[in-house]
Parts: structure tokens; sequence; C-alpha cells
């Protein structure tokens, strides 16, 4: 069995490409590090250290590397002869992968049994992301499209920021979750025991997005903006702390009325990724997780996905406003976005107008008052 995974970086060694190699997959990692990838295809095997309650190490090895900018050919080759095909690239990244599954599609044969097709990104609907842009790829050849089966999944793992010094080994948590929907495979889904294959994915990718990805980012951001360096440290501060527990009670409201959780349930799986937030083992910088700000801040992601649903019910979203404002504040030269945001509200564009490009809200949303007079406030702080 072979598995091509795009992305060769912490979470597709430490957590996909582990996985797959525990299933019995020779995995190909394609990724246009140049560096990464020579120094994977000239060492035989990697370690991930699991740290926590359940620590362990493996040794991850039957692998293959692919520059996929200058070795596009046998990417496609891999892609043409491969049982699954996964990504851990980032959301904005899937469309520039497109093309070369794709051509892998194309050079797949009829008769051979579709490959299995799954994004494991930090977004809801990945997968459908990516299955669009092969689409309109593949506009005038759409029988192609059924050489392949494309699943949504919802993944959980905290990689944090890796010591330089480890080379191609990687720490990482001993809890993971990979959720896959099993529809679209009609009954045969593909070979990996340590997957969890569910009917309804929504409620295990809005648990985690809404829960460790939006709890995540309150503490890094929050944690910025009263000059903690890590996020251990940023919990440590009561005002932190206090925040991160706000939005959190927020979004398990959000969760269990949406989705039918019980109280219990989500308060456990709460009080467990308070837990991950606040182990040592795992500490990531706050810049780190708090990188890329404007996505964070788009529409269905984090932050504005959960705060506007609530305000739509009828229910507090406070807590999660000011998360947004504290994100509005994130300001490192090192991050493009982070630069870009800072441009747009030092810009004399009327704070209603950014609101709307920022978030992606429309001008009827109840929510959107409220993100208007965050940015006033962010842009007040800069003045000062």
């Amino acid at each position: 069995m072979k598995a091509v995974h795009f992305g060769a970086g912490n979470i597709g060694r430490g957590f996909v490409g582990l996985i797959l190699h525990n299933a019995g997959y020779e995995v190909v990692f394609a990724d246009v590090n140049a560096e990464l990838i020579d120094a994977l295809a000239a060492t035989p095997s990697y370690r991930v250290h699991e740290v926590g309650p359940k620590a362990r190490d493996w040794t991850v090895d039957n692998y293959r590397a692919l520059n996929s900018r200058t070795a596009e050919a046998e990417v496609v080759r891999e892609v043409a002869t491969a049982d699954i095909v996964t990504t851990a690239v980032g959301p904005s990244i899937l469309k520039f992968i497109a093309p070369v599954i794709a051509e892998g599609l194309r050079a797949r044969g009829n008769k051979a049994a579709p490959v299995h097709v799954m994004a494991c990104e930090n977004a809801i609907g990945a997968t459908d992301l990516l299955r669009s842009e092969i689409e309109m790829l593949l506009a005038d050849d759409e029988h192609v499209l059924r050489r392949a089966v494309f699943a949504n999944t919802a993944v959980d793992r905290i990689v944090p920021g890796q010591d330089p010094a480890a080379g191609l080994d990687v720490t990482v948590e001993d809890f993971f979750e990979w959720a896959i929907e099993k529809g679209p495979f009609r009954g045969k889904p593909p070979a990996i025991p340590e997957a969890t294959f569910v009917d309804d994915l929504a409620p295990y990718i809005e648990r985690k997005l809404f829960t460790v990805n939006t709890g995540h980012a309150t503490l890094a951001y929050h944690g910025f903006a009263r000059g903690a360096s890590t996020l251990v440290e940023a919990l440590e501060i009561p005002e932190v702390a206090a925040e991160v527990a706000a939005v959190l009670a927020e979004t398990k409201d959000l969760l269990v009325a949406k989705h039918g959780f019980s109280q219990a349930q989500q308060e456990e799986y709460l009080q467990k990724n308070l837990a991950r937030f606040g182990n040592p083992a795992l500490s990531d910088t706050v810049e780190r997780v708090g990188r890329a700000p404007l996505r964070k801040l788009s529409r269905h992601e984090r932050f504005v996905g959960p705060a506007a649903e609530l305000v739509e019910r009828g229910r507090p979203a406070d807590a999660l406003v000011r998360a947004i404002g504290a994100a509005l504040r994130f300001d490192v030269p090192e991050d493009a976005e982070s630069v870009r945001l800072q441009e747009l509200l030092a810009s004399d564009r009327p704070s209603a107008e950014l609101a709307q490009e920022i978030t992606g809200l429309d001008t009827g949303s109840p929510l959107l008052a409220a993100v208007v007079a965050e940015i006033d406030a962010a842009r007040g702080a800069r003045q000062e």
C-alpha cells in the first residue's frame, strides 16, 4: 500500500505520516522545501516523540521524499499509483497542489481502484475545497474525477514549534484524533486503524475547531497583548486564563445547542484541552500560534464563525468579540498577515468597511457592530 502525503513539515511527519506509517503504508512525502526534502531523502528514518501521560517514541521508516516543485512529474506518477493522497499544507496552499493531483488522476488508469483523497487541514470542508480546485482543472475531462474518492476529515493533535537541533525528529502530544467521514467510501474505507470513521463529521470538526483552535488562538492573542512569550506563560496570567475560559464557555454553549453534545461531554473535552494548553512539554510561542491573523479572523474560522452563530441564536459572544479585538492588536513584523492587518487598521478606510473585509460579515449581521467597535478600539490603541 502507498500513500502520497503533501506537506513534510512537523504535522506531516509527526501526525499524518506517522499514522499512515503505522497503518502499513509506504509514505511518499511531497513538499517544495528543498532542504527538508533533501534531508528526508538522505535519511532512512526519523523519530516521533510523544509527550504526555502516555509518552512513547516511534521510529518512522519505509518512506520516500520528492520535491513537488522540481520533480513534479515524479509526484504525478506517484499519485497515479497511490492508494491514498493526504495533505497537511494549510488551506490556502491546497490550490497550488491541486494541479499535481489532477494530473495524477489523468495518468491513473480507469481500471485502477479509486484513490482516497483527504485534506487534513485546520479548516471546515478542506477536502471539498481541494476537490473544487481539482474539478475546475478537470472541467473538460469530468470522468477523471471518478478515479478518486474525496472525504473530509477532522484532525486534532498539538504539534508545537520544534527545537532547531532536533533535525527531522518531531515532538508531539500523546493525544490525537483523526476523524474521517465514511459516507464517500460506500462501505469500503481505507485501512487506517488509528483513524475514526464517522457518519457525520460536522460535530467533530466544529468541536475541535471551536475548542482547540479557538482556545489556542485566544491564549496566543491575549497572551501576546500582555507580553507573554509562550502559551504556558500566557496561561499563568490570571486575566488571560479568564479570557480563555470565557471563550470556551461560549463555544461550549454553541456546541451543546447545535450538535447535541451533553454539558458533561463538552465540559470534559474543554478541561482536557485546557490541560493540553498548559502542558510545559508542548509549550509553543504566542507569535507562532498567533500567525496568520487574517485567516483566523475570516468568516467561518475560529472566532467569527462561532460568534456569529451565537449572536444569531440570541446567545452572548462577548468573550469571542474580545478575542477578535486581541487578534486585531497582533503586531508581528515577521508575519505577512499581521503586517497586512496593521496596514488595514492604519488606513483611512471606514471601520465598518474594514470589519466586513476582514471578517466576511455582511451588513445585516448582528455581530458587525461589535466588531466595528473592536476595530475602532484597535485603531485608537495604535495612536496612543
